[in-house]
């Protein structure tokens, strides 16, 4: 069975740089999973009216509102098998400011559509559509597309006015010996909104338990 990212990407996959072809190629079958840690350089946000909104969204794990520099970091991503029956990646991103910070995201490939689908949040009530693709220098570029929010018999696509739009790079450095993550949300009309860069090592761990405070709270049917 091939990882979530080896189906979207297809071929292209090949192109990746070896470390990251291991941190993205494992999947439900693998009996694996990966967890980084190292340091944020910089964790910031745009313009002051972004305050509120990425406060409300941290009630739920979704977005930061905090900045700082040199912050600890650690994501844990682990393949298995959710309620609904569908394989799921975990990208728990834990920030230990002062109050340690979680953002949380479930990623589910959707075959129908050829993308992944990116849940945020503990109740994952937005579902993000992500377009991977490879760099040339064999490093991993994720960018999101349409953005939906469903909450009970809600279910509606966020206009791009209000939206946040993320694009994700992560390579790795050779003379480091460490993977580099660069984020950056912006919305179209109003500019960057938050981000954050820096590098983390990566520990693979096996075994078929998956930590329980890496899964959201409730799963999202919609796609």
């Amino acid at each position: 069975m091939t990882s979530i990212f080896q189906r979207a990407l297809g071929a292209d996959f090949d192109r990746l740089h070896p470390q990251l072809q291991r941190r993205f190629g494992f999947g439900l079958a693998d009996g694996v999973g990966c967890v980084g840690r190292g340091t944020m350089d910089r964790v910031w946000h745009g313009r002051g009216f972004t305050r509120p909104f990425l406060a409300l969204g941290a009630k739920r794990h979704i977005l930061l509102p905090q900045t700082g520099a040199g912050i600890p970091f650690t994501i844990e991503n682990y393949a298995y098998r959710d309620a609904l029956g569908r394989e799921s990646l975990s990208f728990v991103r834990t920030f230990s400011f002062d109050t340690a910070r979680r953002w949380d995201a479930t990623m589910v490939y959707n075959a129908e559509r050829g993308t992944i689908v990116d849940y945020l949040g503990t109740h994952q009530h937005v579902a993000v559509d992500l377009r991977p693709s490879v760099d040339e220098q064999g490093g991993l570029v994720i960018r999101s597309g349409e953005q939906r929010f469903h909450g009970g018999l809600v279910s509606v696509r966020i206009p791009g006015l209000i939206s946040g739009v993320a694009e994700v790079h992560e390579s790795y450095d050779e003379d480091l010996g460490r993977f580099r993550i660069k984020v950056v949300v912006a919305n179209r009309r109003f500019g960057p909104l938050f981000g954050y860069h820096g590098t983390f090592t990566a520990t693979y761990v096996t075994g078929d338990a998956v930590p329980s405070a890496v899964k959201p709270q409730r799963v999202q049917v919609r796609a």
